[in-house]
C-alpha cells in the first residue's frame, strides 16, 4: 500500500474521531523504534490538519480505538465501515459550513450597512463599496485591460490575508480574470490612484472558498488598491 493511501485512510479516522468531545489526555509516550516515531509523526500531521480546520476538540479514546478496531479487522467492534464514515465526515463539514456561512452572511450584512454610512465611502449599484484615499489623474482602465497594481488585503477584522507588497512586486492580471469586485472597482480608478474597496461577498469569493483557508464562507473582504498601471500587452506575431 502506498504512504498516501495510508496517510489518507488514517487522517479520515482522525477527522471522524474529531467530531467528539473530550477533555482527556493522554500519558507520556516514548518513540522506542521507527514504528513508534512514525505513529508519532502521523499523529502530528494530523492534529496540524486538525488545527488548520479550526476543530477544536478531540476524543482521544474514540480516535485511538478506531484506529485499533480497523487494525484488528474486528467487524464486532467497528461503529462504522469506510462508506459510513466517510458519509459521516461529508455531512458533518457540509453542515458545519452552512452554519459557517449563514453566521458570517449575516454579519458581513451588518458591517456593510454600518460602513455606508462612513464619511467618504460610496456605494455602487452592484454593492461594492469603496472610498478615494487618493485620486490619479492617469486613463482608468477597462475590464479588457491588464493592470498592475500594489494591494493589501484584510477581512473585517484587521486579519491580513494576502499582500503584493508583503511578496515584494506588484501583481498584475487581466481585470476581467478577478472576482466581479476587483472587475468593477478598478475600473473606477485612473492610473495613480488609491482606493479602499469593501467587496461583499457575492462579488467576492461566496461560499466557494478554500476548507482552511484564511477567507471564510461570505465573507466582506477590504482592499487598499493602488492603480500604479495599465500595461500595454504584446501584440502577438
Amino acid at each position: 500500500m502506498k504512504f498516501s493511501s495510508v496517510f489518507v485512510a488514517v487522517s479520515l479516522v482522525a477527522v471522524l474521531a474529531s467530531c467528539q468531545k473530550s477533555n482527556e489526555t493522554v500519558g507520556k509516550v516514548v518513540l522506542k523504534s521507527d514504528v513508534d516515531s512514525l505513529s508519532y509523526a502521523f499523529g502530528v500531521s494530523i492534529a496540524n490538519n486538525f488545527k488548520k480546520n479550526k476543530l477544536e476538540e478531540v476524543n482521544y479514546k474514540a480516535f485511538a480505538r478506531a484506529i485499533q478496531d480497523v487494525y484488528k479487522s474486528d467487524s464486532s467492534n467497528i461503529k462504522m465501515n469506510e462508506e459510513q464514515a466517510m458519509k459521516f465526515i461529508q455531512d458533518y463539514f457540509s453542515k458545519k459550513e452552512e452554519k459557517t456561512a449563514a453566521k458570517n452572511l449575516e454579519d458581513s450584512n451588518k458591517f456593510l450597512e454600518e460602513n455606508k454610512t462612513k464619511e467618504g465611502v460610496i456605494v455602487d449599484s452592484t454593492g461594492l463599496q469603496y472610498k478615494v484615499i487618493t485620486e490619479g489623474t492617469g486613463a482608468q482602465p477597462t475590464a479588457e485591460d491588464v493592470v498592475k497594481v500594489h494591494y493589501t488585503g484584510t477581512l473585517v477584522d484587521g486579519t491580513k490575508f494576502d499582500s503584493s507588497y508583503d511578496n515584494g512586486q506588484p501583481a498584475q492580471f487581466k481585470l476581467n480574470q478577478v472576482i466581479k469586485g476587483w472587475t468593477i472597482g478598478v475600473q473606477k480608478m485612473k492610473v495613480g490612484s488609491k482606493y479602499m474597496f469593501y467587496i461583499p461577498a457575492d462579488l467576492a469569493y461566496g461560499t466557494h472558498v478554500r476548507p482552511g483557508g484564511p477567507i471564510g464562507p461570505n465573507q466582506v473582504l477590504i482592499f487598499e488598491v493602488e492603480l500604479l498601471e495599465i500595461v500595454k500587452e504584446t501584440a502577438k506575431k
